[in-house]
């Protein structure tokens, strides 16, 4: 099979069926999205990684091609991190790499929590974890997330959209970006998405409280990344620094701000390369 062609999947797990892909040929990294993102959502960084790694990317249980038993049900950190278990079990023949962005970086860190042999490295970049950060500050990160689900169920997209780019430090139309990279268009699955991830992720994010203590002492080698325009207030970026504390660990430094996977994928896809480089085995 050529690397960029990729093989789709269905696995079945407690509650949901899960899509994913394959990709390329090398050790295996694993990639959790951000926000809405599915299987496809970084498509650009994704084909400058294949050459050197098997990429699986998946749609998180709810998103996409990755069904609900019963749409109505609850769905949680805990639910997000165990999916991630059983899909490494299906997928890895060992302890496995991740790439864990914003959403994907709070799942990963459950997972080298709770499930520390299934990984032997995390990059948890920017991950969307107020549980990491003091009281004070954690309770009024969690109340914006809180405002802007209010925001969503009242005035949906449009309302919401720009309070989450504010709350992230990203600028639409401002950010630079490199060139010639695949359009996403916002069309009606990712308006589906990001309505499943503001009215019922939002919630799981607030309602999680992993406590720091396991992720200090996992066995998984967890490495901090953080975005080189994010702003130095920005809730995921100060997330970033509170685990630098807890692992001993500085920030890797990427490029772009929180979304760098997609505004700056050729530079990110080799930011990656150069992070793990020397943790492939």
């Amino acid at each position: 099979m050529a690397a960029n062609l990729a093989t789709g999947a269905v696995l079945s797990v407690p509650g949901a069926e899960l899509y994913y892909e394959v990709r390329g040929s090398g050790p295996l990294l694993l990639i959790g999205e951000s926000g809405e993102g599915d299987a496809g959502r970084s498509v650009d960084m994704v084909d400058r990684l294949v050459a050197d790694y098997t990429v699986v990317t998946y749609d998180r249980r709810g998103l996409s091609r990755s069904t609900l038993a019963d749409p109505a049900a609850p769905v949680s950190i805990g639910d997000h991190a165990d999916d991630v278990a059983r899909l490494l079990a299906e997928v890895a023949d060992g302890p496995a790499m991740m790439l864990g962005l914003s959403m994907g970086g709070l799942i990963g860190l459950r997972v080298a929590a709770t499930r520390p042999e299934l990984l032997h490295t995390l990059i948890a970049h920017e991950p969307v974890a107020p549980w990491l950060l003091s009281d004070a500050e954690r309770d009024a990160h969690r109340g914006e997330l809180s405002a802007i689900r209010e925001v969503h169920a009242r005035a949906g997209m449009g309302g919401a959209f720009p309070a989450i780019t504010a709350h992230l430090g990203i600028e639409p139309g401002v950010e630079e970006r490199e060139p010639g990279l695949t359009a996403q268009p916002m069309n009606a699955r990712r308006m589906a998405n990001f309505d499943f991830f503001i009215g019922r992720e939002f919630p799981a994010v607030v309602a999680d409280a992993l406590s720091p203590d396991p992720v200090r002492s996992s066995a998984t080698r967890i490495i901090p990344g953080v975005g080189a325009t994010t702003g130095r207030r920005v809730f995921t970026r100060r997330c970033a620094v509170a685990l630098e504390g807890v692992v001993g660990v500085g920030a890797a430094v990427f490029p772009g701000g929180h979304n760098g996977n997609l505004t700056h994928p050729r530079a990110f896809a080799a930011a990656v390369r150069g992070v793990l480089g020397g943790v492939a085995g």
